[in-house]
């Protein structure tokens, strides 16, 4: 069913509108009181600081019974968890469990482990990167940005899907929120004419515009799960994406921590960014409000809003089967087209 957006994806994707929204859009804290996670099992994905540490902290504020970390640095991760506050009643259970996005061995270690849960209903994938530099995954070929924010991000999120399936409670679907950005709209997609597609990321350039290859990765995931919601139906596990908005204190520039670009960079952020708290409030709520309308769609601020304006042209239903085809190769090995398949046709 077509969705009647209160702005035009060019407005949404607008500077003006992404400058509004900064300073003058909060959007608000969920409520214990009109949100229950009693009983529920959450796995939040890059959540050893900024939006996926406030996404896992808000999930214990609204009662969730137990809570995974899915982190890179499990000394870390363990270190905050021995600082959260004990007072909550009931007591929640937390474990941190290890995972490398630049490994596909250990994003299917991660999933087997989660394959043994008795139980699961909400996942959160935050992990992102943001390379001020081509670089190379060895095991892979594929550039990090692309491999992390895309690649794995979308291995992770279709071998989850039968296990949301089995595992969700009761009547209730379970649901799983990709993180994106506001800036998946302000590029268009320029590799969109190379074939194959997921290699021509893979090249080295004089004049790597880094910016612009975050925001593509974004762009990916987006153009995918609005394919991947058409295969596999919201009675299966409800499947969105989430815009925190830009905000301050992420980890997400720390390629650039000590140089100049560096240091611009967190002076804008301070003027402009919000904090990690209020951003990871539009990916709670994502994951744990709303109904199958929001199957396939984008939540910023609460509400559903468009996507990158690119999802809507002609010249993205031209690139989807494309994208669409070459990620299932890439990712073969797990079975991830014979997965959606099966979970289309259940």
């Amino acid at each position: 069913m077509p969705i009647n957006f209160a702005l035009t994806p060019e407005k949404e994707a607008s500077f003006m509108q992404f400058l509004y929204r900064q300073f003058f859009v909060h959007p608000k804290a969920i409520s214990k009181e009109n949100t229950d996670l009693s009983g529920k099992v959450a796995i939040v994905i890059g959540s050893s600081g900024g939006i996926g540490l406030e996404c896992a902290r808000q999930l214990l504020d609204i009662g969730v019974s137990k809570l995974i970390l899915g982190v890179r640095d499990e000394a870390k991760a363990t270190a905050l968890v021995e600082k959260i506050p004990a007072d909550y009643d009931p007591k929640p259970t937390i474990e941190v469990w290890g995972l490398d996005y630049l490994s596909y061995d250990s994003v299917l270690d991660f999933v087997e482990r989660a394959n043994h849960l008795d139980r699961l209903d909400i996942v959160i994938l935050n992990a992102g990167v943001f390379r001020t530099a081509i670089n190379i995954t060895p095991s892979t070929g594929h550039e990090e940005d692309i491999q992390v924010n895309y690649l794995s991000t979308v291995l992770l999120l279709a071998r989850f899907l039968p296990i949301l399936k089995a595992k969700a409670s009761g009547a209730q679907v379970g649901r799983i929120t990709v993180v994106s950005s506001d800036t998946a709209a302000w590029y268009s997609l320029k590799e969109k004419d190379q074939d194959p597609l997921l290699p021509s990321f893979d090249k080295q350039q004089k004049n790597f515009n880094y910016h612009e290859r975050y925001a593509t990765s974004k762009l990916l995931g987006q153009l995918f799960i609005v394919e991947l919601a058409k295969r596999v139906p919201s009675s299966v596990a409800i499947i969105n994406c989430a815009n925190p908005g830009f905000c301050h204190s992420s980890g997400l520039s720390r390629d650039a921590s000590g140089t100049a670009i560096g240091s611009l960079f967190g002076v804008i952020a301070r003027l402009v960014g919000r904090s990690p708290s209020i951003g990871a409030r539009s990916v709670v709520d994502a994951v744990v409000n709303h109904g199958a309308e929001v199957h396939g769609h984008y939540i910023e601020d609460r509400k559903l809003t468009p996507m990158s304006p690119f999802v809507y042209t002609a010249e993205a239903k031209q690139v989807i089967p494309r994208l669409w085809q070459e990620t299932m190769n890439e990712l073969s090995f797990a079975g991830v087209e014979g997965i959606i398949q099966e979970l289309g046709s259940s």
